[in-house]
């Protein structure tokens, strides 16, 4: 019985789970939408750690930055931690990322889910959005243009 034994196993001796889970947390911060797809063990065992890895980037200080480092794997992570999603979480008491079921592999049957920061969803929606509206603009403007000339 494992009373008393906190946290995941992963069926990984210390270090490669220690290396998997750096690996995770590292691609979830140096991803484009924040996200990555994962197993639901997986993921749950890596959420903790990239919320505290945000909480360090609010803190802001020599001592956070150092901590971080030693934990995400690539300088650019860092940075990219520290310098934009910190500010993004500097308002929020917690909660920071979240776990959402998405179906089973093909292969084995493994529990799929996308581990994302919150509100990655709505950034990437208010880009796109923004995105269709210059588009439509910009259309409008060819529209009148040519009407323009054509008198």
């Amino acid at each position: 019985m494992r009373h008393k034994r906190a946290g995941f196993k992963l069926k990984r001796d210390m270090s490669a789970r220690r290396a998997l889970l750096r690996n995770l947390v590292t691609s979830v911060i140096e991803s484009e939408g924040e996200r990555i797809i994962t197993t639901v063990p997986k993921a749950k065992a890596a959420k903790p750690l990239l919320d505290k890895m945000i909480t360090l980037g609010k803190q802001d200080t020599l001592h956070a930055r150092r901590q971080a480092a030693r934990f995400l794997l690539t300088p650019s992570s860092v940075k990219k931690l520290f310098d934009k999603i910190a500010p993004r979480f500097a308002q929020r008491p917690g909660g920071y990322s979240q776990i959402i079921r998405v179906g089973w592999r093909k292969g084995d049957g493994a529990e799929l889910a996308v581990l994302q920061l919150t509100g990655a969803q709505l950034i990437k929606r208010a880009e796109e959005r923004a995105r269709r509206r210059e588009e439509r603009l910009k259309a409008m403007r060819e529209g009148r243009e040519e009407e323009e000339s054509g008198n």
